[in-house]
């Protein structure tokens, strides 16, 4: 089978948070600040290139364009011209994270507009907990519910082109003349070294398709060029707000236990991304989930490899002393992201899933990591969870500056907000009550609507027995300004950075409070036609980025971070294509 350079089997499609946030006045606040990715959520997920992968061995034609994206670098980038240029076969768009509720179904319609006979596919996390309301709209044929989508969406494909049965394919919803079909969830597999994230597809794509923008994962990546390389599905920790925590795998992709890649399939992935970029390398999932051998056999692989570029350890607990002289044994270079949530123990106790450590024995750990050559080590708090208090979060701010007297610039704090969703399926979203939640939101269609408020406030699906939506606000407001300042004081930031992000952060509170009244005296509670025109660029300016500068993530840029000569081969062998963008 296969398809010709201009007529993909497989058309992937990330769409933005809201479609079309350019026509929206939304304030979206600081709730993607902690990431990558902006207020549009433009990062796609790891399953885009695990599916190209997949697919692309088994002789398919996979094209991946990041719709958020070109929206986001081109104002003037119309998407139905776009799409009506476009010949796939089939088209997926990703539901994976709850926020692109709204983008992913208007994507959807416009594909359907533009090409009424081709199948429309989605999947992802929330889809699969929707799949039954989501395969009621009319511009949804298929939904394939799970974490390991490949093969199902392989079979899907092959008889999609052939007409063959669907009857068979697992873990598929979908619809005929005969009403809604919910195909057995079966296909939940116990090894994932069939899977594959190679980098030179998407060059390769950029190439065939001569589009240097559609495949990016996010905005600025070449100036940033992290790459990721998953560890695991699934996963053996418990916490409440978590949409990926081991209940809710269990129930949501028929997952009991996490299923982790073998060490010699992971160092191979690691080593393709090291043969292409000179950037670092981050391992999603803690390494020591599935044992400490494990582990070891890993930074051992990683050791005979060779590998120069920096990795990113992701630690969901506090590991052994021996951990991280191991890594720092095996890693010429190597950094650490660790998101204790709260420094405040009953915080902590009240997540049940965030590790069984005192504050203690994490200011221990990253004391030692210091003592070793860790060259960043990134310290992540989080505002919204169960027993926290306003004060609390000020004891947080409070702490981050205990942690700065430590006297290393190599450590740096960061807060925000949860959200804009507590995750559905995890415990939080299922037994609110339980867990202090009041929720605004639970169908899918309800999110949707939350997306289009005005202001982050409002869009929040949640709230605390401790704290309202507003005290949520502003709450977040106050700890980042004051952790703004002891950043200056301490040096992690410049002076001259730390007056821009204290003007955006009071700019940004003052906008609220317009917005706020100008709602009060009338304006559309249900969404942002009532706001008032001259706010319109003003909101523009201040969603991007409120309570930290986004360059503060970026990892220490090296001259060239690209290997231009592996580059260039697979451009070159992939040359040929039309400008079809």
């Amino acid at each position: 089978m296969g398809a010709s350079r201009l007529e993909p089997d497989l058309l992937l499609l990330h769409a933005p948070s809201v479609y079309d946030f350019r026509e929206h006045a939304i304030l979206y606040g600081p709730v993607s600040d902690m990431v990558p990715s902006s207020t549009v959520f433009e990062m796609y997920p790891l399953g885009f290139l695990t599916i190209a992968s997949y697919l692309h061995d088994r002789g398919l034609d996979v094209r991946i364009v990041n719709l958020a994206l070109r929206m986001m670098n081109d104002r003037r980038f119309d998407v139905p011209a776009f799409l009506a240029r476009q010949r796939p076969k089939a088209v997926g768009i990703d539901l994976h994270w709850l926020p692109h509720a709204h983008g992913a179904l208007e994507v959807a319609r416009l594909v359907k507009e533009a090409h009424p006979g081709v199948p429309v596919i989605l999947g992802g996390l929330s889809s699969t907990y929707f799949h039954r309301e989501l395969i009621e709209y009319p511009q949804v044929d298929f939904v394939l519910r799970g974490d390991s989508t490949e093969p199902p969406l392989h079979q899907l494909l092959v008889a999609l082109q052939s007409g063959g049965s669907l009857d068979g394919i697992p873990n598929l919803t979908w619809k005929d003349a005969g009403g809604i079909r919910v195909n057995p969830h079966s296909y939940v597999p116990e090894t994932l070294d069939y899977v594959d994230l190679r980098p030179d597809l998407v060059i390769a794509m950029m190439a065939r398709y001569r589009d240097l923008e559609g495949p990016l994962p996010f905005r600025g990546w070449w100036r940033n060029p992290i790459a990721a390389v998953f560890t695991v599905k699934g996963c053996s920790y418990e916490c409440v707000t978590c949409g990926s925590s081991q209940t809710t795998c269990t129930h949501l992709t028929r997952r009991p236990r996490p299923v982790f890649r073998s060490p010699a399939s992971l160092v191979a992935n690691v080593e393709a991304f090291a043969r292409l970029t000179k950037g670092p390398i981050a391992l999603i999932g803690d390494l020591r989930q599935a044992g400490p051998e494990h582990a070891r056999e890993v930074l051992e692989r990683l050791r005979s490899a060779g590998v120069r570029n920096e990795i990113i350890f992701e630690l969901f607990g506090v590991p052994p002393a021996d951990f991280l002289r191991d890594i720092d044994r095996c890693v010429p270079h190597w950094s650490i992201e660790f998101s204790p949530e709260s420094h405040d123990q009953a915080v902590r106790d009240a997540q049940e899933g965030e590790g069984d450590y005192t504050t203690e024995a994490m200011e221990e750990m990253l004391k030692e990591a210091l003592r070793l050559r860790c060259e960043r080590l990134d310290v992540f708090f989080m505002i919204g969870l169960p027993a926290q208090t306003i004060d609390s979060v000020r004891a947080t701010v409070d702490y981050c500056e205990h942690l700065f007297q430590l006297g290393d610039a190599r450590l740096s704090c960061y807060i925000s907000p949860m959200g804009p969703f507590l995750d559905p399926g995890s415990r939080g979203f299922e037994e609110p009550e339980r867990f202090g939640y009041r929720l605004f939101a639970r169908t899918l269609e309800e999110h949707r609507r939350l997306l289009l408020q005005p202001t982050w406030e409002r869009i929040l699906n949640y709230e605390t027995r401790w704290m309202t939506r507003r005290e949520l606000v502003d709450a977040t407001y106050d700890a980042a300004e004051r952790l703004n300042e002891l950043k200056v004081r301490y040096g992690r930031i410049s002076p001259r950075r730390g007056r821009q992000v204290a003007a955006r952060i009071a700019a940004a509170r003052a906008l609220r409070a317009r917005l706020d009244a100008g709602l009060a005296r009338g304006g559309d509670a249900g969404g942002d036609a009532g706001v008032d025109a001259a706010l319109r660029g003003e909101i523009s300016r201040f969603s991007m980025s409120t309570v930290c500068d986004k360059r503060e993530l970026f990892w220490r840029r090296r001259l060239s971070s690209f290997r231009i000569a592996e580059a260039v081969r697979i451009l070159w062998r992939n040359a040929g294509g039309r400008d079809d963008r």
